[in-house]
């Protein structure tokens, strides 16, 4: 044992990559529905750490990983979480987050005041309990050492499954309904224009017109396909085809214009052709659908885009990012101008501004560090888990900047934060290790309950108050739960129990901001009860 302690002390880089990949595969161990995903990193670094006290990288590439990690996270939530800023939905779902992390807290200073736990360690707990690294991160900082970490490896196992047992069961009691889901992804519906109140006028108010959700797409004027320009004026017997988010609103669609005619645009294929291309040319990515030229003037119109494993809407205010797949119908003629125009490269998937990457970074790097007065409590800082993040929401909320292309594609982005976060968790749980043991045979018991109280407090009023005093829907409200306590497994889990997409929606919405006012919260913390 001594020699592999020696071997793995004297060989660092290879004792991180070690601890990665035993807990990636510890992670992927499913108990009756339950895993520790990558939170199993931290726990195999505890065990590297405790047995080679001296192969634990330098703090640096943490920092590094979380800041990867935030980074990414921002850019892709940016516009969710702004626009959940001004909805009523997403001002309603932030406030319950932000109530159900002060019943956390609060249920935290009770063990402070009662227990007598160190402040550092009633931080560990509070961002174990919420699954929360970036919190991490911060109460690393306050701190001035890795304490907060001991208190957050033992509470995270709880912080994932308590707010899963809570769905579970709640899920039981409520038995919610659902309407039945008539269609799957998007739809597309040819249509004979035949009632009077669309027939002489322009595809821009027939659009206009049409439900929520669908979207005019291509158009045949007589025995002719043509791209869907705003002025085009619809005639008795014109077909339209119309792309739709579901089936109802297909329906609802159909009713205003005419009648359904399959098969009138699309078998014709001397006209316009359908392809797919991939997104891969900066000059595109952050443009909207209704803003995209082609140079000389060659006519295409999109009616499809695929972004990761979505579908969306062709809508003119859709902005296009970096390897989205998209479906276009244009003249063969003009197949290898409108390729270029896009890219179509398979690069586009991974690919991204490595210029914009690094700016937005050292950026969010500059925010964070930046002292904020809080009366009472001195100042705070965002620190390099809040400032990135703050940072690459405002980022991706805007998409583009004239040249610079601040968004990624999702699988690169997917990557990015995930490689971050794991590098994150090896660093810290590795510099934790010798301290584990100890303090868990001290206070692990303590440290347990203390843990499943900060979760239960936060989870129990989160659900019950959302329920009974908000009436929120159950699939949004799983979203929120999600949301708080902000892991991906209680995400996956609560999106199983229903048959609609609302819950991932919620959870983009509440996430960022959940995410910031915990690396606040445990701050503030910090100040109030003083660190040792």
């Amino acid at each position: 044992m001594e020699a592999l302690k020696t071997f793995l002390e004297q060989q660092s880089l290879l004792s991180m990559f070690l601890v990665i990949g035993l807990g990636y595969a510890l992670g992927a161990v499913n108990i009756r529905g339950f895993a520790l995903g990558i939170g199993a990193v931290l726990f195999v670094g505890l065990g590297v750490g405790m047995l080679a006290p001296q192969a634990a990288p330098p703090a640096l590439l943490g920092s590094l990983g979380l800041v990867m990690f935030v980074y990414g996270i921002g850019i892709q939530y940016g516009k969710q979480f702004f626009g959940g800023l001004t909805s009523p939905f997403g001002l309603k779902a932030n406030g319950l987050a932000l109530f159900s992390h002060l019943a956390a807290l609060g249920v935290c200073y009770v063990a402070y005041a009662t227990f007598a736990v160190a402040p550092t360690h009633v931080a560990g707990l509070f961002c174990g309990a919420l699954t929360s690294t970036p919190a991490l991160q911060a109460a690393i900082g306050a701190a001035g050492n890795s304490d907060p970490a001991l208190g957050y490896s033992v509470a995270y196992p709880f912080g994932v499954i308590g707010p899963i047992l809570c769905m579970y069961f709640a899920n039981l009691w409520l038995k919610p309904k659902f309407p039945a889901v008539k269609g799957t992804g998007l739809d597309l519906r040819e249509i004979v224009v035949r009632n009077a109140q669309v027939i002489g006028r322009p595809l821009a108010e027939v659009n206009a017109a049409l439900p929520a959700g669908v979207q005019i797409v291509l158009v045949r004027e007589g025995h002719q396909n043509r791209v869907p320009a705003p002025d085009i004026v619809l005639d008795h017997d014109d077909v339209v085809a119309v792309a739709g988010e579901s089936a109802e609103a297909l329906e609802k669609a159909e009713e205003l214009i005419g009648k359904s005619a399959q098969g009138r645009i699309t078998k014709d294929r001397l006209d316009l052709d359908y392809f797919r291309l991939f997104v891969s040319r900066s000059g595109v990515v952050g443009v909207r659908l209704g803003d995209l030229r082609i140079a000389g003037g060659s006519e295409f119109s999109v009616v499809h885009v695929r972004r990761g494993d979505a579908d969306l809407l062709p809508r003119p205010e859709l902005v296009l990012e970096f390897g989205d797949r998209v479906g276009v119908m244009a003249r063969r003629q003009e197949r290898d101008a409108v390729r270029a125009y896009f890219g179509d490269s398979i690069k586009g998937t991974t690919e991204f501004s490595y210029i914009s990457l690094g700016v937005g970074m050292a950026l969010g790097v500059l925010l964070g560090i930046l002292p904020i007065p809080v009366p009472g409590l001195g100042t705070l800082a965002l620190g390099v888990a809040g400032g990135p993040l703050v940072m690459a929401l405002i980022l991706g909320r805007f998409g583009r900047t004239g040249g610079w292309v601040w968004t990624m594609p999702v699988s690169a982005n997917i990557t990015l934060r995930n490689f971050g976060l794991t590098l994150f968790l090896a660093q810290v749980g590795m510099v934790s290790g010798p301290k584990f043991i100890a303090t868990l045979e001290q206070m692990g018991p303590l440290f347990l309950g203390l843990g499943a109280a900060i979760v239960l407090g936060a989870v129990l009023i989160n659900m019950l108050v959302g329920h009974f005093l908000l009436r929120l829907r159950f699939d949004d409200l799983l979203g929120v739960t999600a949301g708080v306590a902000a892991n991906p497994a209680i995400l996956a889990f609560g999106s199983k129990l229903v048959t609609t997409d609302r819950t991932d929606i919620a959870y983009a919405t509440t996430f960022p901001a959940a995410t910031i006012t915990k690396i606040v919260l445990v701050q503030v913390m910090l100040a109030m009860m003083g660190t040792p």
